[in-house]
């Protein structure tokens, strides 16, 4: 090979090099932009979880937070209320849902130990939308105490179980955990 042609050919190839890197420069420039747009802002990452001081609420009191920008029920259940959802779970096969709609624990049942958050059952966390037409339910009403729904009458126990009316499925339990014996982590 001649010293033309081999000077031509690293011509040649410091081009295309030059070119290559110009080229993935580029895409670089165009894509990055384009894919940070499509992560989620900060006020959206903010909504994924919550803390919530859950100590100060009375036994068989409840209260409301957003969640994602939907209603979610922390209830702080009684002694009596506990013990009427476990002796209930000797029926969970007769209940309409006997599914969990646990995000904490997806194949379990319907048990009232599988849709508290604690061992002792005293918190349910549930999501306050009734499954039939997304209403909110009103607190310690219905047949079952628990939750009514007045929109079209269907009844929860305090456990969140679907038990009369038109709805579907049980209310849906969030993530949940416990970060303390006072606090609660809402988007595990």
């Amino acid at each position: 090979m001649s010293q033309a042609d081999e000077n031509q050919t690293r011509r040649d190839l410091l081009f295309y090099a030059a070119g290559g890197t110009a080229a993935v420069a580029a895409g670089t420039m165009v894509v990055a932009p384009a894919v940070s747009q499509m992560s989620a802002s900060a006020d959206i990452r903010a909504l994924s979880k919550i803390q919530v001081d859950i100590g100060f609420i009375p036994e068989g009191g409840q209260i409301v937070v957003e969640w994602q920008l939907k209603p979610v029920f922390i209830r702080h259940r009684t002694a009596d209320e506990i013990a009427a959802a476990r002796e209930d779970d000797a029926i969970i096969s007769e209940m309409r849902d006997p599914t969990s709609e646990n995000a904490n624990k997806p194949e379990a049942d319907a048990a009232d130990v599988n849709r508290a958050i604690d061992e002792a059952g005293k918190y349910v966390v549930a999501i306050a939308l009734c499954t039939h037409l997304g209403c909110v339910p009103t607190v310690n009403a219905g047949e079952f105490e628990g939750w009514f729904c007045p929109c079209h009458g269907s009844h929860y126990d305090t456990a969140g179980r679907i038990r009369k009316g038109p709805a579907p499925r049980n209310l849906e339990i969030p993530p949940v955990k416990m970060v303390s014996d006072t606090v609660i982590e809402i988007g595990v």
